[in-house]
């Protein structure tokens, strides 16, 4: 079978030839610039495309080799040369690559040299890459579990829209006549210019529940106002006062639904999208513990391999407030923007999507 992805797929593949390559892994701080004195000696990075059978790539120093292990066993050795020069030519291909998918012959053939048949290991948490590293500040090698985003094509999201990202809010002081009337409007700007028809006819949104009952829990878990603070963000980004997310923290500060400091929202924001990042998902009930147990992995558009570990979480908070915004998502699949009666009052649904900058 081909090997067939986009940017983002091939991305993740490409991290692993590069890191293989360099044989370490450089911390990033805030604006995704390497810190020089803070990297991880990479050990191995272990894949599992099938189910209890893992091939084990590990980094011999002396030797300047990966030597691959299937179940404990070695089955070969390669110069980490060549890893070099495999990950070199396939940045090339990714930045020259046109549409929503391809396929690089030449790499693949490389891949099947060393047992890679897929582009992405099958995954049960969060993470994209499992890498033995050592760490210097304990002595200790570990084996962890990194989230892998790149740069190098469209921005990606954070947190995709479901139906289950739904957030739910009451229209007060709004007669239902006006219903049919807003809801009519088709405009290249709907969403905003329905939000701005209630408002001129003298409706609020009160923010009342959550589509999803497990999302509403996993949001508690981080904050027990969290669910009202998201939602008024939503709110800053639907009528427009702010689309990216450093810009909606300072609208819910001077809004204040919660009588705080303003730098309250901010610090819980970035608890929300770190979370979000390294493991909180919608629909699947959720612990309040990290999946991604290394951190995030980011490919920049040089084809630098930058992570965010556990030491540096601070900076990799502010990087993900920094580089984040609420996107919209289709208003029609996942039924929200739209005014509905329920109880005897008016209802309204606004959509939860997060994507990098």
């Amino acid at each position: 079978m081909t090997i067939k992805g986009n940017k983002g797929e091939w991305s993740e593949i490409y991290a692993f030839l590069r890191l293989l390559a360099d044989g370490k892994l450089f911390a990033a701080d805030d604006k995704l610039n390497r810190i020089c004195n803070m990297y991880f000696p990479i050990m191995k990075i272990i894949r599992e495309e099938t189910k209890g059978v893992p091939y084990e790539y590990q980094l011999n120093t002396e030797t300047a080799e990966v030597e691959v292990y299937i179940n404990s066993k070695q089955v070969m050795k390669i110069s980490t040369i060549d890893f070099d020069i495999e990950a070199k030519r396939l940045l090339k291909d990714i930045k020259d690559g046109k549409g929503r998918s391809f396929e690089f012959p030449d790499t693949e053939a490389f891949f099947r040299g060393i047992f890679v048949k897929k582009l992405k290991a099958p995954s049960y948490d969060k993470s994209d890459i499992n890498i033995e590293i050592h760490d210097m500040q304990t002595g200790y090698e570990n084996t962890v579990g990194f989230s892998i985003k790149s740069i190098l094509g469209s921005p990606s999201t954070l947190l995709n829209p479901s139906g289950a990202t739904n957030f739910i809010y009451r229209i007060e002081g709004l007669d239902s006549s006006a219903m049919s009337e807003i809801n009519s409007i088709n405009s290249r700007c709907k969403f905003k210019d329905r939000i701005k028809a209630i408002t001129d006819n003298g409706g609020r949104l009160v923010f009342d529940s959550m589509e999803n009952d497990t999302f509403r829990e996993n949001l508690i878990m981080i904050d027990t106002q969290m669910p009202r603070i998201v939602a008024e963000m939503l709110i800053g980004r639907y009528t427009e006062k702010a689309t990216d997310c450093v810009a909606l923290s300072e609208y819910v500060s001077d809004v204040d639904p919660l009588g705080i400091s303003g730098k309250h929202y901010t610090h819980k924001i970035k608890e929300m999208l770190s979370a979000v990042a390294l493991g909180m998902k919608p629909t699947a009930k959720w612990n309040g513990e990290d999946e991604a147990t290394g951190g995030y992995i980011v490919v920049k558009s040089d084809g630098e391999v930058l992570a965010y570990h556990i030491y540096n979480r601070d900076a990799f908070k502010k990087y993900l407030l920094d580089n984040t915004k609420l996107d919209k998502a289709s208003g029609k699949r996942y039924g929200h923007c739209e005014l509905y009666e329920e109880e005897g009052g008016l209802r309204i649904k606004l959509n939860l999507q997060i994507r990098f900058i």
